[in-house]
């Protein structure tokens, strides 16, 4: 009788860790699917950020420039922290930007595609061309 009750219990035990597997199992693969919506949902919002600060700054940067088409611009200063030249335009526009992480952002992207198309001089074309993101 004992050893009947013994085989009983090792069965139940037995039935127990097969569904404690299945268990695991289909919850491993929740883990993984609900990983995967939060990368995609956190590049679809890195997205979105992007999109959104490239939108503003087109809106805060104005298109027209104080000096006349073909008129070559006079020797400027340099973009802050960088040894690019550029106009005083460009530093104006640079200045219009609020949010100073931001602002830092789009001066380190226009003087690394300076150097990259090897500008020595950025006016405000280029600036346009290379500050959106």
């Amino acid at each position: 009788m004992d050893q009947e009750k013994l085989e009983s219990r090792l069965a139940k035990i037995e039935e127990n860790q097969a569904k404690l597997e299945s268990l695991l199992v289909d919850l491993g693969n929740k883990l993984d699917q609900s990983s995967q919506e939060v990368n995609d949902s956190r590049e679809n919002l890195k997205g979105w950020v992007t999109d959104y600060v490239s939108l503003r700054l087109q809106q805060l940067v104005p298109e027209a420039c104080g000096h006349e088409p073909g008129e070559e611009p006079i020797q400027g200063t340099c973009l802050p922290g960088t040894s690019v030249l550029c106009t005083d335009e460009v530093l104006h526009r640079l200045g219009r930007i609020p949010i100073p992480f931001v602002r830092e952002m789009v001066t380190q992207k226009v003087a690394e595609k300076a150097k990259q198309e090897g500008v020595s001089f950025v006016d405000v074309g280029f600036f346009e061309r290379s500050a959106t993101f």
